[in-house]
């Protein structure tokens, strides 16, 4: 038979269910993105402005090798020049001096001459572009074509120079060679016919072998095309400004900025300890998400909804009532402990009344103990009277019963309020009260006994206990609830917190049935959860018969651990603002 009651498993998320919801957490860090947004655009403002008076003029020349055969397709000028350090020179300062002088430029522009030339040289191929940028058009094309002419008459001078080298150190090794023949052919002359006279004329015909070769590297030499180069495009003044343009220029700013921002709030998700969604907040618990607060009905009306005054956030609640009420591990106890994660807990409050009142809209016997005892305020705070129903405050052996008027503790005292809920019906209160010995009291047989009460038959037990992380009170009454509530905001509190707070109640026996979410409260600061408010005192006892005798309050108690004194209980908003 199929178990009908137990909620199904969630799901895994597909990519794209993921990718949509981290680009809803990176629009969280909206001030990130803006920022990012802004910088982008003020650089798109100087970009334009800088810019706008910016005149770009070019000219290209192609390299050749000096060469004999200009026509032999053997000869290739790519592996006879080094490109590069053709434009190492073309950006040199003997050129600079060069052009300086063609411009008539002193010898102190030559940075400013300098600091406007750029050289690039197209892959695959042996053209330099000299590229010159100026504040006027005409100096920008006048500048760039004396650089240009520059570089070619030095190419043309170095080239002489390395040819001239060469043809005199053929003509040095050739003359002592020459006047050796000559000496020789005298010697012959007066020689007689003869051995001798043999193998000087053989001598004779080495030297003039030699002589013919030195002579035939000069006229090599000689004969060669020692052209530099060629310009193939003269610099003309540019006829608008190189700069982008103002609009060009913000819309680039604001493209580069968008991208800043993104990835600036990329890392601050990276970073961010706080849970990213709901998803993380369930990872952390492994529990299911029961429920969101409307974020502007979080505080600041009547603890009690009232489900004509703001049908939305009384739904909320009826729709984590019934989601409870399915849950085999709450259906199966009907216990439940409602706790904050630290800091205030006037919406785990709000929450646990609620929830009661949803409950005993379904016809359930609600009980709701207030085992808050250091601020307690619901009595104070919900329309309640005396005369409730008496078998949990007057059952035999129960509160104020203890044989020989011996008092076990300070809390439970036997005071039992009835809340009048309106429309959803009512249900009993066991308000909480400052003790002395706040463990002693949640331990006490007295209070197992009304946790207990949930075993009767179409019975519903709600608990609140203070912050978890702040104090060991919701640990003391795990073992007997079973059932634990999270109510926190998720922006106020880190992942690790609450994998702490799954670790916790699961080692003190309990199960982390779900959580229900809410935003930040008034006045706290956003990612701390943490503010001061001042202590209240304590609720007057209810009018009645049943009512407990007044006595004096222990001193005020403050717990180290989270920096904060004991906070008071503020209301759930439900009205309008």
């Amino acid at each position: 038979m199929t178990e009908t009651h137990r909620p199904a498993a969630i799901p895994a998320e597909d990519e794209p269910d993921l990718l949509r919801d981290q680009f809803r957490q990176l629009t969280r860090y909206r001030k990130l993105i803006g920022a990012g947004i802004g910088i982008g655009l003020l650089g798109g403002v100087y970009l334009g402005i800088s810019t706008a008076d910016t005149y770009v003029a070019t000219a290209d020349v192609v390299l050749r090798t000096p060469t004999d055969d200009p026509f032999n397709p053997s000869i290739a000028a790519d592996k006879t020049v080094n490109i590069g350090s053709e434009r190492q020179t073309a950006l040199s300062s003997s050129i600079a001096a060069e052009a300086a002088k063609k411009l008539g430029l002193p010898d102190t522009g030559l940075g400013a001459l300098r600091r406007g030339l750029q050289v690039t040289n197209p892959p695959q191929s042996m053209v330099l572009k000299f590229t010159y940028t100026a504040a006027d058009p005409k100096e920008a094309a006048r500048r760039a074509n004396a650089l240009t002419e520059a570089y070619l008459a030095k190419r043309q001078e170095a080239l002489d120079v390395t040819r001239d080298k060469m043809v005199k150190s053929y003509k040095d090794q050739r003359d002592p060679v020459a006047k050796q023949l000559d000496d020789l052919t005298k010697d012959i002359a007066r020689m007689p016919a003869g051995t001798a006279r043999d193998a000087a004329l053989s001598q004779k015909t080495d030297l003039q072998s030699k002589v013919g070769q030195f002579n035939g590297q000069i006229s090599k030499l000689d004969a060669l095309d020692m052209t530099p180069g060629r310009i193939t495009t003269k610099a003309t003044p540019p006829s608008s400004p190189d700069g982008p343009g103002l609009p060009m220029s913000l819309a680039l700013g604001a493209a580069v900025g968008l991208a800043l921002g993104l990835l600036a709030a990329w890392v601050r998700l990276v970073f961010d300890p706080a849970p990213r969604s709901d998803g993380d907040v369930s990872r952390a618990l492994r529990a299911p998400v029961l429920g969101s607060l409307p974020r502007d009905k979080s505080a600041g009306g009547p603890l009690l909804a009232a489900g004509e005054e703001d049908p939305r956030l009384a739904e909320e609640f009826r729709s984590v009532a019934f989601r409870l009420a399915y849950d085999s591990r709450f259906a199966d106890r009907r216990r439940l402990l409602v706790v904050a994660p630290r800091g205030s807990s006037e919406i785990a409050a709000a929450v646990a009344v609620n929830l009661a009142a949803s409950f005993a809209e379904t016809g359930k016997d609600v009980l709701l103990i207030e085992a808050d005892l250091r601020t307690p305020v619901l009595a104070s705070q919900l329309p309640t009277d005396a005369g409730g129903r008496p078998r949990w405050s007057q059952m035999p052996g129960g509160p104020g019963q203890q044989p020989g008027g011996h008092s076990e503790s300070d809390w439970p005292d036997g005071r039992q309020l009835a809340v009048d809920a309106g429309e959803s019906g009512s249900f009993d209160l066991i308000p909480g009260e400052r003790v002395r010995n706040v463990a002693r009291a949640l331990t006490s047989q007295r209070a197992s006994r009304l946790v207990s009460e949930a075993d009767s038959p179409n019975s519903t037990v709600v608990v609140l206990a203070p912050p978890v992380l702040s104090y060991a009170d919701a640990l003391a009454l795990v073992d007997r609830v079973d059932g634990v509530l999270v109510v926190c905001d998720p922006r106020a509190v880190h992942r690790t917190d609450l994998t702490r707070i799954r670790e916790l109640i699961s080692g003190a026996g309990g199960t982390v049935l779900g959580a229900v979410l809410h935003g930040p409260l008034p006045g706290e600061k956003r990612g701390n959860g943490r503010r001061r408010v001042p202590v209240p005192t304590a609720p007057a006892p209810a009018a009645g018969p049943t009512a407990a005798a007044a006595r004096p309050l222990p001193p005020e108690q403050h717990i180290p651990g989270d920096g904060t004194d004991t906070v008071a209980l503020r209301t759930v908003r439900t009205g309008q603002r």
